[in-house]
């Protein structure tokens, strides 16, 4: 006896429905749900480009910072130093993991290759902390009395002169090991207080552009050789996770501070990729607000015009709450289904974008966020919610 008076009911409401309004309402509310979870998404998978270790480039999360020198600090070297009040706010910066100081030698220094070389040039030295070095190598050590320096040489400085140098002068170019091998004389001196060292190239970097030595070996070579005062770093080593951090970006230029403008160069791509993301976002909850208004005026729409024929069904003694029941399960499957078709569509697009990436070496999971599901079942919800009160509301109006 149920069924034919269910199947009265749904012969009464699909007269009201009309299937072009259902069709209309179903498609907008699928464009909305999927231009969210694609927002959702397309956010993930940004977090996993810049901060995944996978997607990490070791080089690129350290970053030396200097003043900016301008003609009004020509010749006036103390400006170019940062104060302990400018260090502490660099160091309090969320962005900041780690900080360090970039020691100067204040000595002179000259280099020399003994023999037929003819080689001889004047030098600096550079110190910072060890965990800032990514060149490994167990002869990286200098204690008290040791006679031989070890040094890291930056990758551009062989590069500038095999590529650029050498091929002009018609000189022979020299590989790292070469380099390595090469024996070299030291000379540091403070007026008449000299004394000689051989130089030994145990690594090139590149992540510091500087010719460095031990973190020991600088402490006592300034104390033994520095005129005795302690002056301020004019340039310091931060490691941060987002090097184009646009947080950092804006602080460096605020503060009039540079570094090496390549590895910050992509900040301007993170905000247009993060102002698409967000009109997406944005536009995909207009047309979820509107979806949920369509719907609503949908089912308003099909309770008035079965208006006579549902209050007919209550003097019979159909209860209310049957209706209100049966109406929801008109509409349910509708939901679910919508949404099950958004996240295949959106699980088909990730699995394309992890391919395409993973071909330029960047990596994102090929499978949704529990995140977006998270999301999906969250509108699911609140769209039953919603028309749960709409239909609790019309149903009895006209009951």
């Amino acid at each position: 006896m149920m069924r034919p008076f269910f199947g009265l009911i749904k012969k009464i409401i699909q007269t009201g429905i009309g299937r072009t309004r259902l069709i209309m309402a179903t498609v907008g509310f699928g464009i909305a749900m999927l231009l969210m979870l694609l927002a959702i998404q397309v956010h993930t998978d940004s977090n996993q480009l810049l901060y995944s270790r996978k997607n990490q480039n070791e080089t690129a999360d350290f970053l030396l910072i200097n003043k900016q020198i301008t003609n009004a600090m020509m010749g006036e070297s103390a400006k170019s130093e940062f104060t302990p009040e400018e260090i502490a706010d660099i160091q309090k910066q969320p962005f900041v993991e780690a900080f360090g100081f970039i020691t100067s030698n204040k000595f002179k220094v000259t280099a020399a290759a003994p023999g037929d070389l003819h080689f001889y040039t004047d030098m600096f030295f550079e110190s910072v902390p060890d965990a800032f070095i990514d060149v490994k190598n167990e002869d990286w050590k200098w204690n008290t009395g040791d006679n031989t320096i070890p040094i890291i040489l930056p990758n551009d400085f062989l590069n500038l002169y095999n590529f650029g140098f050498a091929l002009s002068q018609g000189l022979p170019q020299i590989s790292q090991e070469t380099v390595k091998a090469l024996p070299m004389k030291i000379t540091i001196s403070k007026g008449l207080d000299v004394q000689e060292f051989s130089g030994r190239i145990v690594g090139f970097s590149d992540r510091i552009s500087s010719i460095l030595v031990p973190g020991n070996f600088m402490e006592w070579a300034n104390h033994k050789f520095g005129d005795g005062t302690v002056t301020a770093p004019s340039r310091v080593i931060i490691k941060t996770k987002d090097p184009s951090n646009p947080v950092l970006v804006k602080y460096l230029n605020d503060k009039g501070y540079t570094t090496n403008q390549d590895k910050i160069k992509h900040s301007m791509t993170i905000l247009i990729v993060q102002t698409i993301v967000s009109v997406i976002g944005f536009f995909g909850v207009i047309l979820f607000l509107f979806a949920l208004l369509v719907f609503s005026m949908f089912i308003q729409l099909v309770v008035v015009s079965c208006k006579r024929e549902i209050q007919l069904l209550v003097t019979l003694g159909t209860a209310p709450r049957q209706l209100r029941r049966y109406l929801m399960w008109q509409f349910i499957p509708l939901y679910v289904i919508t949404g099950i078709v958004a996240l295949l569509i959106l699980a088909g697009l990730q699995w394309w974008a992890s391919n395409v990436l993973a071909a330029n070496k960047m990596f994102i999971d090929p499978m949704l966020s529990l995140v977006t599901f998270g999301a999906a079942v969250l509108v699911l919800l609140l769209v039953y919610l919603v028309n749960q009160l709409n239909v609790r509301k019309y149903v009895g109006e006209v009951s």
